[in-house]
């Protein structure tokens, strides 16, 4: 058995389609269609189904990817064993987040723990640190309100509410909270595309039928709040990330839900790995289940 095309097989079964298993791989898509094509000619069979721009699986298929998981898991677990061989004296581990205010009291834990690893921290709205993760530019990702996904293994570990603010001068700086419809016809000042931020505020006024007024688009947290405190607008940022900033004036929205849950997540095929295991131990450890 070419044990090539049987890995090629996994990954176009577990990842849905051509495109997202090449990029799994790192080869081209030609080469991985050729490499599955060949697997089927070898035993006169068919293990997948075109369905638009993905693939569906045969009942054969389905068979044989019972067995391709197990046989990568004890891949794994052999990995694992040789791993464990060694303590975690060395190696690196790298890290994206989509804000700190939740990842840096964990690499802190990590690194008193693990003083011998190397620990790097990328930062980026959810859509870079989701990207990077699946070029494998990092082993592990934290960030909020991640949805579901067969290629990644996922373990929420706080929830998070959103809140607005504004600057101490403004008319609602004496309140404690507003409702979402006082936000019509308001200037807004959020992230760019691609945070999370951005699109739990905006689903929340699309629901709610709430028509704010010019949005003023900012590309990072700091700017934002530089702008709210200078009276350009109102801001929405996640009640963990808003401090004490005596220019800002925290305001609950009493009637929408706006609550995330923060998650660290790793590639699947990476979850053995000593290093990205324990990691995800240590939340398991130190943070209540939600």
């Amino acid at each position: 058995m070419n044990f090539a095309q049987l890995r090629a097989f996994h990954a176009v079964a577990t990842a849905g389609s051509y495109t997202r298993a090449s990029e799994t791989l790192h080869v081209t898509q030609p080469t991985l269609s050729g490499q599955v094509k060949a697997l089927e000619e070898s035993y006169g069979v068919r293990l997948f189904e075109r369905r638009g721009r993905g693939v569906e699986l045969t009942g054969l298929g389905r068979g044989l990817l019972d067995i391709t998981r197990r046989l990568y898991a004890i891949e794994a677990e052999a990995e694992q064993l040789l791993s464990a061989a060694r303590s975690l004296t060395g190696g690196q581990l790298r890290v994206g987040a989509d804000a700190p205010y939740h990842v840096i009291p964990l690499l802190a834990a990590f690194n008193r723990r693990h003083p011998g690893i190397q620990l790097s921290l990328s930062f980026g709205n959810s859509e870079k640190v989701l990207h990077d993760l699946f070029e494998r530019r990092s082993e592990v990702a934290v960030l909020a309100d991640l949805k579901a996904d067969r290629r990644l293994y996922a373990l929420p570990f706080r929830r998070d509410r959103l809140v607005v603010f504004v600057e101490r001068g403004h008319p609602w700086a004496r309140r404690r909270s507003i409702r979402l419809a006082e936000l019509a016809d308001q200037r807004l000042v959020l992230r760019e595309p691609g945070s999370i931020t951005r699109a739990i505020f905006e689903r929340a006024i699309a629901a709610a039928e709430v028509a704010p007024g010019e949005i003023l688009e900012i590309g990072s947290r700091e700017a934002v709040r530089e702008a709210v405190a200078a009276g350009l607008g109102i801001g929405a940022v996640f009640e963990s990330e808003f401090g004490r900033d005596p220019r800002l004036h925290a305001l609950a929205v009493r009637d929408a839900d706006l609550e995330a849950v923060e998650s660290a997540a790793c590639l699947e095929d990476r979850r053995p790995v000593r290093v990205v295991r324990a990691f995800f131990d240590l939340i398991r450890e130190t943070n209540p289940a939600i």
